[in-house]
């Protein structure tokens, strides 16, 4: 099996949300998830856990492409949004967790501006690696995209998608 088109939905009830208050809420939408933010003049720090399948064999599992973020900003822009990707080494037993490698990547046409990515809307942003990564099972891979909210700034996740190809035999 060799399918070059696997995707991964990535809920925001799965991310790691540091700074601010932070509610659980349906989205404007019915039937959605979204995690809100209160209006606040601060900087946040969102951790997303790329979840794809991992393989011990060489070129083996999934071969991650890019990662698209979704999120909207209303009321106010933000001050400034930014991103990266990170590929974290698994220890041993009686070892330290490996500390983050960053992972060189390309932001979409829309959000690869400082100004694209902080103005009132509604964002879908695909971060491309340079360097595409088999995922082995000794590496976790994880997503941050740092926020720096404007005082009545509106910040909304909605979730993340890794896109990659999946070999398997």
């Amino acid at each position: 099996m060799h399918d070059t088109h696997e995707h991964k939905w990535i809920p925001p009830t799965k991310f790691h949300l540091v700074t601010g208050t932070w509610t659980m809420t349906a989205g404007a939408v019915a039937n959605t998830i979204a995690m809100s933010r209160a209006q606040a003049d601060a900087s946040t720090t969102i951790t997303i856990p790329v979840d794809v399948p991992m393989n011990d064999g060489p070129d083996k599992g999934a071969c991650l492409i890019s990662i698209d973020v979704y999120w909207e900003v209303l009321t106010a822009a933000a001050d400034a949004v930014d991103a990266l990707i990170h590929k974290v080494t698994l220890p041993v037993t009686g070892a330290a967790i490996g500390a983050p490698e960053s992972l060189a990547f390309a932001y979409d046409t829309g959000h690869d501006t400082a100004g694209e990515r902080l103005t009132l809307d509604q964002h879908s942003m695909t971060l491309t690696l340079t360097t595409p990564l088999w995922v082995e099972d000794d590496v976790v891979v994880q997503v941050q995209v740092i926020i720096n909210a404007a005082a009545t700034s509106d910040i909304t996740l909605f979730g993340a998608r890794a896109n990659y190809t999946y070999r398997l035999g």
